[in-house]
């Protein structure tokens, strides 16, 4: 019985004199890169801002988009005649003229002549109600509703009116569909830009994060190169935690920017009544993105998540190389 080995202790042995002590986080078996820290908390809340952003971004860019189609097909499917009084001429009869050339014109779907009441309470908005319009030359409209998808030839019909109702001009609004696209564009181009600089803004926000994880755990790092991990298992490492951090933050402020579009959604809709809702109806439709702008709202969240976790695994091997 003397010959048998000492038992084992279930301690671990002390700690020699003079060796260096093992990293803090390998002693308590935390992950290589912890998220729950103050500086990944603080990162996670500067991606869901950036997320949230670019998600207003992108919903404002849809919505001024989805608004600028349904103006252009209601302008397209609308061409307008505009009589002008002549001292020489019943106007009225010229009006009747102009309407039945205009229901000759193959593509037209529906001719409205408005009275003379009609034309003048169009003037009230900029001249102001309970004027006397008997002293004033006020033109008489006539709205032509096309067929849906149809391209009619207005060059008879201009033709017809310049011969036949002398001081009637037609407008088929191709430079305000023209000037309301290059609008469009131009914000839904702004937009894009805005996007894309918020994505560069995480970008670097992750790059100056992972440095500076890379310097706090620098003993982590040298410990693991010691017993023989590699590089890409530490850049894949710091990858996998900083796509996860990406992740929780783009995704707290994807939910954001979607619960106020909704919130916002809800309030035009409250207000539809009012003369300032039928005005915001007016310009933003009924203030919902639809499902492409949801689906953009997501894609940009993933897009910032996977940003988060490329960024990181390059900073670690630039790092790690000795470039950093």
């Amino acid at each position: 019985m003397s010959d048998l080995p000492p038992p084992r202790s279930s301690k671990p042995p002390p700690q020699q004199q003079g060796q260096r002590p093992l990293p803090a986080s390998l002693r308590r078996n935390a992950p290589l890169v912890p998220v729950d820290s103050a500086g990944g908390r603080a990162l996670a809340a500067v991606i869901a801002i950036l997320t949230f952003l670019a998600a207003l971004c992108a919903g404002g860019a849809e919505l001024v988009a989805t608004s600028s189609e349904q103006w252009r097909s209601d302008i397209a499917r609308e061409v307008t005649i505009q009589v002008r009084p002549n001292a020489q001429r019943a106007i009225q009869a010229d009006v009747d003229r102009a309407v039945a050339l205009a229901r000759q014109t193959p593509g037209v779907q529906d001719v409205q002549a408005f009275t003379r009441e009609e034309s003048e309470r169009l003037l009230e908005p900029w001249l102001g109600t309970g004027l006397d319009f008997d002293d004033l030359p006020v033109p008489r409209l006539i709205v032509l509703k096309l067929e849906a998808r149809a391209r009619p030839d207005f060059g008879p019909l201009r033709q017809a009116l310049k011969e036949q109702v002398p001081g009637a001009t037609l407008d088929d609004h191709a430079l305000w569909v023209s000037r309301l696209s290059t609008m469009a564009n131009t914000i839904i181009g702004i937009g894009a830009a805005l996007v894309v600089l918020v994505l560069v803004a995480a970008g670097l926000a992750v790059t100056f994060a992972t440095r500076g994880a890379m310097a706090g755990n620098r003993d982590v790092v040298e410990v693991l190169h010691f017993v023989g991990a590699s590089d890409d298992f530490i850049a894949r490492e710091f990858q996998r935690r900083f796509f996860k951090l990406g992740l929780r933050g783009s995704a707290a402020g994807a939910g954001a920017a979607l619960l106020l579009t909704v919130l916002l959604g809800f309030v035009t809709r409250s207000w539809r009544a009012s003369p300032a809702g039928d005005q915001i109806e007016a310009l933003f439709g009924t203030f919902s993105i639809g499902w492409r702008g949801y689906a953009i709202v997501v894609l940009i969240a993933l897009a910032v998540a996977v940003i988060t976790g490329i960024v990181s695994r390059l900073t670690v091997r630039r790092f790690l190389n000795g470039n950093g």
